[in-house]
């Protein structure tokens, strides 16, 4: 063992001396690793944080997540479930506990803080469904801590209370009304976002049932030996006993008939906006094996041109173990220098990927470099050593003898068509990555060029939630937002001025069953479940949203809108299917509500992404038919102006002075929201980019260095040609056409490879098929040329030799 190390040691040390002897090999074979072990290091430093790491709960592999979806339905793809759902769903055998949750914000206010934060409302049972406990203080454990207690989080308890034990038990008022702290959760429960910031929790006993009022997610707990396929069919067979439970609701006639229950693991639910990690991943594994490939040519070539050095330490005694560590210890230093340059790319590209990272990639604050990032990093360092040295290694341990006598010139066929092979591997992988990377720029091009139904140029939009004993009522809230809206438009610039409930892009809007004169007042006559809002001022005008037919609400006039509504292209399609909707009725279903009367129709706008195909949409006025019907306490004000991106000091400056309490949030720009809205994409789209041109530089070095190689090696052999008298251009089209082959089949293999992986890009498309022919065919293409490029130096430095030079040095 000793005698072992020891050799191994020496060997190193001749190696380094052998490596410092050749500095162009050495430096051209350090960084193409480094680069792409740092790379690969820095994607795994991520996706090891935000999706190999265990979720902070109890029996991780049983949690599941119930949602519902409805297909043939106005339901959208899938959907939260309503109380009833949940209260059915608790009989389940296949259930351990569950628990109904949902994400809304709202505000939080101290003796010298408020503001408008992320929080949750979930029922009780949440706590034991993840098997969770406080850091600090307790849980809530009964009907009376309902709505009147609250469980924050440790960012939270950080960042507002400087982690002092003793705000347990203080009260605050926290989303309208006055609730006590009673317990602190743990630095790495984060549900259901990394943005929650604390939970109120909501009664949901059998005695309180809202039907129909969809949009609650459900988080379980499996019973042991359960299956989620399983639970999706007996759920699905429960939610069939809700028409009977409760017949005087209409919507479990047609709609429960289309229900199916959703059921996926948490993991996936909690965790699948970060997918396109694995997509990364793969390409910088891709980019790995593109190197492997490169070096291990490199070593190819190196251990070639040492032929005459390795035939004589054959011949005097050396063993094939001797030599073939003699080789590997070279692979080893240039994978340790490698991975020391990786440690610090990998560093340094961590560092750039939080910067450029998209909101909302779970876990991402976790992501740094440890000593596992550290681990990974030089165990990628020694497979690569292996993967790029040993073959070369093995192949050069038995050198010919009798090639001595030719002072090691020449390299066999079986030597040539290794090299082309890594070669054509290499072409095929880099083509593999271009293709995708195409894909997801034309899937970003169609994105960008989506028209959404509204204007996104020169708009500013905010909320205030002002709070007075003045503002009780919808009435009150409407004349403060129509004053407030006469004081925005008095500033510098501004030229618009409405306000919305829900900001496209930014908010969706709730679903609520209506129907129409033809439908009547029989509940159990079929329902249309559309999606509102509502709207006042120039909302309209501002966003540039299309009038179709009729008018919308008047800027100033509130009282003339009661019991007026507009609607959306779709909604009055779904309502008055041929005909004309302006002057029809119609009515949102429950509380008695009167019926309202369309005064417009107006263009379907994309509430909640540029993906998603529009909702119809209901527009409802600031004011109901009665003080109390609704308060549109915190709308969204929008303004047109040209000053967009700097007009939000005035605005503040005027919230400060209107409503001096008032905290102002979502704070953005239409423009911006829309940049936002395809930042996945395009951040996934820059990633590979940034991947595929490294591949790609790296394919074309490859096929360079391995044609200059052949080049120099047949210089004998191109001598005696243009010496019998081939023309330079001939030379040229000889050597142009050895590459071109080369080319060829990699761009053959890696065609084959595309078609079957380009399918898992399939969620980050968009309107672009994962094999698309005008993609395929164009980055084949570009290849090719690439490909001739890389090809075409070694073809000119052939045509230049001199033969008389060439054979004198014969």
């Amino acid at each position: 063992m000793q005698s072992t190390l020891h050799q191994w040691i020496r060997d190193l040390r001749l190696a380094t001396r052998g490596l410092l002897r050749a500095p162009g090999f050495t430096t051209v074979s350090v960084v193409t690793l480094g680069l792409a072990i740092g790379a690969c290091a820095a994607i795994f430093g991520v996706t090891d944080k935000v999706l190999l790491r265990s979720l902070p709960f109890q029996n991780e592999d049983r949690l599941v997540f119930i949602m519902a979806s409805a297909p043939g339905s106005q339901m959208p793809a899938e959907f939260g479930v309503s109380s009833e759902f949940y209260l059915e769903y608790r009989k389940s055998p296949m259930i351990e506990s569950v628990a109904a949750f949902d994400g809304f914000t709202s505000s939080m206010r101290t003796d010298d803080r408020v503001e408008r934060i992320s929080m949750s409302a979930p029922t009780r049972s949440i706590y034991e469904t993840l098997g969770v406990r406080p850091i600090l203080g307790r849980l809530p454990t009964s009907k009376e801590d309902e709505l009147k207690t609250v469980v924050i989080s440790h960012k939270l308890w950080t960042t507002w209370f400087a982690n002092d034990p003793n705000v347990i038990g203080r009260s605050y008022e926290i989303s309208g009304d006055r609730r006590q702290i009673i317990g602190v959760m743990g630095h790495e429960f984060r549900f259901p976002s990394d943005a929650t910031l604390l939970w109120i929790t909501a009664p949901l006993e059998p005695e309180v049932r809202e039907p129909g009022a969809f949009g609650r997610p459900l988080v379980a707990r499996l019973a042991p030996g359960a299956t989620m396929e399983a639970l999706a069919r007996e759920l699905t067979t429960l939610s069939k006993r809700l028409p009977e439970r409760f017949p005087q609701y209409d919507q479990y006639g047609a709609l429960v008939e289309k229900h199916r229950a959703v059921v996926r693991s948490l993991r996936e639910a909690l965790l699948g906006n970060a997918r396109p990690l694995w997509v990364l991943l793969a390409g910088v594994g891709v980019v790995l094996l593109i190197a492997w490939a490169n070096v291990a040519n490199l070593f190819m070539v190196r251990s070639e041109g040492r032929h005459r050095e390795l035939a004589v330490r054959r011949a005097v005694g050396a063993a094939r173990g001797q030599l073939i560590r003699f080789q590997l210890a070279e692979a080893l230093v240039v994978a340790g220098l490698a991975g020391i340059l990786a440690v610090g790319l990998a560093a340094a590209f961590i560092g750039l990927f939080l910067r450029a990272a998209p909101e909302g990639i779970p876990r991402i604050d976790y992501v740094r470099v440890d000593a596992t990032l550290l681990a990974f990093t030089f165990s990628l360092a020694v497979l690569s050593a292996l993967a790029c040295g040993l073959i070369p290694a093995i192949r050069a341990s038995s050198p010919d003898l009798a090639r001595l006598r030719e002072a090691g010139r020449g390299s066999t066929r079986r030597h040539h068509l290794a090299r082309n092979g890594l070669v054509a591997a290499q072409t095929a992988l880099a083509l593999v990555l271009l293709i995708s990377s195409g894909l997801l720029i034309r899937s970003f091009e169609k994105l960008s060029r989506v028209d959404p139904g509204y204007d996104t140029k020169d708009i500013f939009t905010f909320q205030i939630a002002p709070e007075s004993a003045s503002l009780n009522d919808g009435p009150s809230f409407a004349r403060f937002s129509m004053d407030f809206m006469d004081r925005l438009r008095a500033l510098p610039g501004a030229q618009m001025v409405g306000l919305v409930e829900n900001v496209p892009i930014n908010e969706s809007t709730g679903i609520v069953a209506f129907r129409n004169e033809q439908m009547g007042d029989d509940p159990r006559a079929a329902t249309a479940r559309i999606n509102r809002t509502w709207a006042g001022g120039d909302y309209f005008k501002v966003m540039g949203i299309q009038v179709l037919e009729g008018d919308v609400f008047p800027s100033r006039d509130v009282e003339s809108t009661i019991n007026k509504v507009v609607v959306s292209r779709l909604a009055a399609n779904i309502l008055w299917p041929g005909e004309s909707a302006v002057g029809r009725r119609v009515r949102p279903e429950g509380n008695n509500l009167p019926w309202m009367t369309v005064i417009g129709v107006v263009e379907d706008v994309m509430q909640t992404n540029f993906r998603t195909p529009p909702r119809p949409l209901i527009y409802f006025p600031l004011v109901g038919p009665t003080p109390r019907s609704w308060a549109l306490s915190s709308p969204a004000y929008v303004i047109k102006t040209p000053r967009a991106e700097v007009i939000a000091a005035d605005v503040r400056a005027l919230v400060r002075e209107v409503a001096p309490n008032a905290p102002m949030y979502r704070v953005y720009t239409m423009a911006g929201l829309a940049s936002d809205s395809m930042v996945d994409l395009s951040f996934t789209m820059l990633l590979l980019g940034i991947v595929s041109t490294l591949a790609l530089i790296l394919g074309a070095v490859g096929l360079y260095g391995v044609l200059s190689y052949i080049v120099a090696e047949r210089t004998r052999e191109i001598g005696v040609r243009m010496a019998l008298g081939a023309q330079a251009g001939q030379v040229r089209r000889m050597v142009v056409a050895q590459g071109a082959r080369v080319v060829a089949v990699g761009v053959v293999i890696g065609v084959a490879v595309a078609l079957a992986s380009t399918r898992a890009l399939g969620s980050l498309l968009f309107d672009v098929a994962p094999l698309d022919a005008l993609t395929f065919v164009t980055m084949s293409a570009s290849m090719v040329i690439i490909g001739l490029l890389a090809t075409y130096l070694p073809a000119r430095r052939a045509s230049n030799v001199d033969p008389m030079e060439s054979l004198r040095g014969e």
